[in-house]
């Protein structure tokens, strides 16, 4: 395929053209032996891969389109990077399981053993407010290249600006990563839930 990570693998058929079908009405004859289902009678294939910036909701024409399922492919790997990263981090920093962190938050908002002078429903009320702002910014962009590889302050390294060809390889290797992130983050959160303990508590073994 032309996009980064793509080796052809869809066993779901997911990157074909969505085609939507129209059935007659079935038969309805309650004195009849058989009643017959009804016969396709239409097709109809959408235009795939547009963005309509007024619908910032849900801006893309069809949302079964190859280029909206790469757009939340890739959004989730880098959301499953930070968050199995930032699950280690936060473990060996403050000693409290990642999968533990709400029950300590109700005592308190704390940050690096650092007490915040806010309340739970204020912190959820920002985070509500920062997450559906940005995502309503981004919906705002109807370039589906820029929807996913924004760059300008988004790209500080100027990683975007290398040859084409280093460009592509960079492409490939963050889909790769974001692919194992999200297989990582599932089995933090099996691994927590079968066994009560946390990521490092689990590694104790190594011992």
């Amino acid at each position: 395929g032309s996009l980064p990570g793509d080796r052809g693998f869809d066993p779901l058929g997911l990157s074909k053209p969505a085609e939507y079908l129209q059935f007659d009405v079935d038969q309805l004859d309650q004195n009849a032996a058989v009643n017959k289902a009804g016969k396709v009678v239409g097709k109809y294939q959408g235009a795939i891969d547009q963005v309509d910036g007024a619908n910032q909701l849900s801006p893309y024409s069809d949302i079964f389109g190859l280029k909206r399922f790469r757009e939340c492919e890739l959004i989730h790997g880098r959301w499953a990077m930070l968050a199995t990263l930032g699950a280690i981090v936060a473990e060996l920093s403050t000693g409290v399981p990642w999968d533990q962190a709400g029950k300590v938050e109700l005592d308190g908002a704390r940050y690096l053993d650092f007490n915040l002078p806010f309340t739970l429903p204020q912190l959820t009320l920002f985070e509500v407010l920062l997450m559906g702002g940005a995502e309503i910014y981004r919906n705002t962009e109807t370039d589906l290249e820029k929807r996913l590889y924004p760059g300008g302050a988004f790209d500080p390294l100027g990683l975007s600006s290398k040859s084409p060809d280093q460009t592509q390889r960079l492409r490939e290797a963050e889909i790769k990563h974001g692919r194992l992130a999200m297989v990582a983050a599932f089995g933090c959160a099996v691994q927590a839930f079968t066994t009560g303990e946390g990521l490092i508590d689990n590694l104790s073994f190594l011992n």
